[in-house]
This record gives structure tokens, C-alpha cells and sequence, in this order.
């Protein structure tokens, strides 16, 4: 593979290998630079909560037991004293004896003596760092002192301890031993436990490098040839949701540009033709007129009305050509309002009636009333009036031309009948296609979009077309569009 250092499976590798690089620093740090402080920390806070449970249950009966667990479990050094440092109880994990100078009865000689009598041989000397403590605590500054010395924490606090009618004090000491040897430990453990995880993780971070990379490498191939008939579809799906959505709409982008090319195309091949004709007519008949007609009025008008019937002939082809193309393009938001189907479809048939008013031509219609639809109006009146207009092209001799508008619950169905030859079989299912100017071509000077742009305009608005045509009794064109 070619070295390419801003390659997205280059970074991708560099970036998972910083993160290893990252976590293993953080935790050396943790495991060898800070484990002492994070040590002491952690065994200060354990001893000062195992201190103020005893504090909290110093009343109970079973408070020595309590002490024995805690100092047991915690490797701790625990006394009980009075204020005046006479050991009322004490614990320690090694020392099995457990001298306790009560009960005796409360307020007795006995029990005062006993109670006063310091460091008996039954009991592990109190500390020296217990005097910094005592002291302290008897200053009246403190109600609980903590203190470090030699890689020993104390602390001292007063209790009200069971059985006894005077203040006491809880004396905790621990030892905070340095971590030296165990830093050593890990440390080796940490080289081979590094050096292995490097390796790994550059091996792994290599191959889900190579496993993303190797999908975006083919999308950018396939990027490479979009609109092209060589454009590649092979893909393969299912490694990443993302990529997968990528791909589809690439191929959707694809031929949607080959889709434009190939209208493109045969916009040039069919409408060359159409457009051809009314410009060489107008160019021939304003030559005549230039020539040969331009003193004779009545030959001077006939041609001009050619002239004028060409032009006419090729703005229509050119706008509905270009009513066509904004109608493809299906990215364009379209503005949906309540439309009055019935009004719109009378106004369109009125207005066929005044064109042709006086002529052969008829228009019945069967509209029901009240039915409305969401669309856009000036869209619909433009198909209903392209199926009127193609109807009188296919007519028979009686010119007549039947539209009907009926509606049930969900549904508004608009039918266009003609009483022509009707459509043969095998074109029925071109007969929406644009320019499919099969039948247009025997004389009867259309562009061939007038119903493509009916299909498309019912597409917009979520509805079908049909078409029922039995040859030698005509056609019907049928709209059905979702009630408002």
C-alpha cells in the first residue's frame, strides 16, 4: 500500500496509538510515581472512618468487639484512655490479650484506684506520639487532632466510652509503610505488561485502521465515477451503519446524474426536431415575406399568421420543457394548500368552452361538488388542462370530450374521456413517458411532455394515473388523488 501520512487509515492508526500511548503514561504515573500518596490517602481516610464508627457506637456494650475487628482488619493500634492517659482498653492485630479494668461498680474506691492506675504490665506501652495527641486534646483547641511522624499516623478524639461516667479518649495509630519494594514490583510488571499491550495494540489499531479504511477507500473510488455508466456498484454492506447510508446515497446520486445525462440527451435527440421545425418555418416564411409577398397584403397576413402560429408553437414547447424540469427535480419544496378540485376543474373546462366557443368542439362534464384535496393549484389546473388538451387531439368527428369528477371517503377521481381510435396495447405503458411522441409525430405538432408532465405533477401530490383504452372506442385518463 502507498505511504499516504493524511490517509484516513494512517491518522486512524496514529490516533488509536496516541490513545494507547495516553493510558499507559497515566498509568505509570499512577502505579508508580503516585501509589505512595494515593496509599497514605487512601489509609489515612480508612482509619478516620473506622475511628468514627467507634466514636458513634462508644456507648454500646459490644464497643470492644468492635475495636478488636477494626483493629484486626485494619492492621491498626487502638486504645481507650482517660483524659489523664490511664489505658482503659486497648488493641492491637498481634497482641492476643485483651485487659479491660471493668466492670467493677461505678463510684467504688476500687474502681477509681483501678481506673487511675497507668500502663499496667498487661497493657502494650502507649506510644511517645500519644503525648502529642493527649496534649492537644487537653489544650481545649482540639475535640479531635491528627498527627504524622516517622511514617506513623495518629489520631485522637474524645468519646464517651461504655460504662464510664468521665470523658475518654480514642487513640488510633496505623503505620504508613512506603511502597518501595511494591513500586519495584509493578514497575517490572508494567514493562512486560507495556511492551506486550504496544505491540498488540499496534497490531489491532493496524487492522481496524485497515478494516475502516478499506470501505472509505472504496466509496472514494466509487465518488470517482459517479454519473459515468462504468460507475461501480459493489459495496460491501453491513460493516458500519454510516457507511452503509453513504454508499446507498451515492448510488442514488449516480443515477440521478445519469438519469440528467440521459435526459439531457434525449432532450437534444427528440426536441431537436420540434424546435427545428417552427424555427425553419419562421425563418422560410419571414425570407418569403422579404422576397416575394411583402406587396401583397392579403399573402403578407397569411404568412405573418404562420410566423405567429410557430412562435407560439415553440414558447409552448419551450415552456413545457421547462415545466417539466422543475417538475423532475424532486429536491424542490413545494407549498401544499386546500384546494376546491371541483372549481378547479370547472374553471379549466370553461375555459376550453370559451376557446371553443362557436366550433365543433364539445365539453361535457359530471363534476361533484365540493371536493377537496391538498395540493398545489396552479400544478393540478395544468394537468387537468394537458389531459382536456391531449382528449381533443384524439377525438373523434363528433369533437366531444367527456371530464368527470367523483369522490368517495378517501379518494377524488378525475376521469378524461375522448371517443378517438383509443391507445393500441403495446403503448399503453409508454403512453405517461416523456417524450413518447409515437402517436404525436403523425401530424399532430406536440411536444410529447404534456402528459409526462401529468404523471409527474400526480407523483408530487402522492397519487396514480391510469389509463383504459380499447381500441376503436377511445380512452379515459384517470387522476386519483387523497381527499383533504
Amino acid at each position: 500500500m502507498k505511504w499516504k501520512p493524511k490517509s484516513f487509515k494512517i491518522k486512524l492508526w496514529l490516533y488509536f496509538v496516541l490513545f494507547t500511548a495516553i493510558v499507559f503514561t497515566v498509568l505509570w504515573l499512577l502505579q508508580t510515581v503516585f501509589l505512595q500518596s494515593f496509599y497514605d490517602t487512601m489509609l489515612i481516610r480508612n482509619t478516620k472512618k473506622s475511628a468514627g464508627a467507634i466514636a458513634v457506637n462508644s456507648n454500646s456494650e459490644k464497643i470492644t468487639d468492635m475495636i478488636d475487628s477494626a483493629s484486626v482488619n485494619n492492621s491498626m493500634l487502638i486504645y481507650i484512655t482517660d483524659v489523664d492517659g490511664t489505658v482503659l482498653y486497648f488493641s492491637d492485630e498481634y497482641n492476643g490479650v485483651r485487659k479491660r479494668e471493668h466492670p467493677l461498680t461505678e463510684g467504688t474506691e476500687e474502681y477509681t484506684n483501678k481506673l487511675r492506675k497507668k500502663h499496667t504490665e498487661n497493657f502494650r506501652n502507649l506510644p511517645d506520639d500519644f503525648e502529642v495527641i493527649l496534649t492537644n486534646l487537653n489544650s481545649g483547641e482540639y475535640t479531635e487532632f491528627e498527627y504524622t511522624a516517622e511514617n506513623f499516623y495518629n489520631y485522637g478524639t474524645y468519646i464517651n466510652y461504655y460504662n464510664t461516667q468521665e470523658k475518654a479518649i480514642l487513640y488510633v495509630r496505623t503505620t504508613l509503610d512506603p511502597v518501595g519494594s511494591t513500586v519495584a514490583i509493578i514497575r517490572f510488571q508494567l514493562v512486560w505488561v507495556t511492551l506486550f499491550s504496544l505491540i498488540a495494540g499496534f497490531i489491532l489499531a493496524w487492522f481496524i485502521s485497515g478494516s475502516f479504511g478499506r470501505p472509505v477507500a472504496q466509496l472514494s473510488e466509487k465518488a470517482k465515477y459517479l454519473g459515468e455508466n462504468n460507475y461501480p456498484k459493489e459495496f460491501q454492506m453491513g460493516f458500519c451503519t454510516e457507511l452503509d447510508d453513504l454508499s446507498h446515497r451515492l448510488d442514488n446520486t449516480s443515477n440521478k446524474l445519469i438519469e440528467a445525462h440521459n435526459f439531457q440527451t434525449e432532450l437534444l435527440a427528440n426536441v431537436s426536431h420540434d424546435l427545428r421545425t417552427p424555427l425553419t418555418m419562421i425563418k422560410g416564411y419571414a425570407e418569403l415575406i422579404g422576397d416575394t409577398s411583402w406587396n401583397d397584403e392579403e399573402q403578407c397576413k397569411a404568412d405573418i399568421a404562420v410566423i405567429v402560429r410557430e412562435a407560439d408553437r415553440l414558447t409552448r414547447l419551450v415552456n413545457e420543457i421547462l415545466e417539466y424540469s422543475e417538475l423532475k427535480i424532486g429536491d424542490i419544496p413545494h407549498q401544499f394548500d386546500k384546494v376546491n378540485l371541483s372549481e378547479l376543474i370547472a374553471n379549466v373546462c370553461r375555459s376550453f368552452e370559451d376557446l371553443y366557443k362557436g366550433k365543433e368542439e364539445t365539453i361535457e362534464t359530471e363534476i361533484e361538488s365540493d371536493v377537496y384535496i391538498s395540493g398545489i393549484a396552479d400544478r393540478l389546473e395544468r394537468a387537468v388542462y394537458n389531459l382536456i388538451d391531449n382528449a381533443f387531439r384524439y377525438t373523434d368527428v363528433s369533437r366531444k370530450v367527456t371530464v368527470r369528477l367523483t369522490a368517495d371517503q378517501s379518494t377524488a377521481r378525475i376521469e378524461v374521456q375522448d371517443y378517438g381510435n383509443g391507445i393500441p396495447q403495446n403503448e399503453i405503458e409508454h403512453i405517461w413517458d416523456r417524450y413518447y411522441t409515437f402517436r404525436q409525430r403523425k401530424g399532430r405538432g406536440v411536444s410529447g411532455l404534456g402528459l409526462a408532465i401529468v404523471k409527474q405533477t400526480v407523483n408530487i401530490h402522492k397519487g396514480n394515473c391510469c389509463v383504459h383504452s380499447e381500441e376503436g372506442k377511445g380512452s379515459i385518463f384517470c387522476i386519483e388523488l387523497s381527499i383533504f
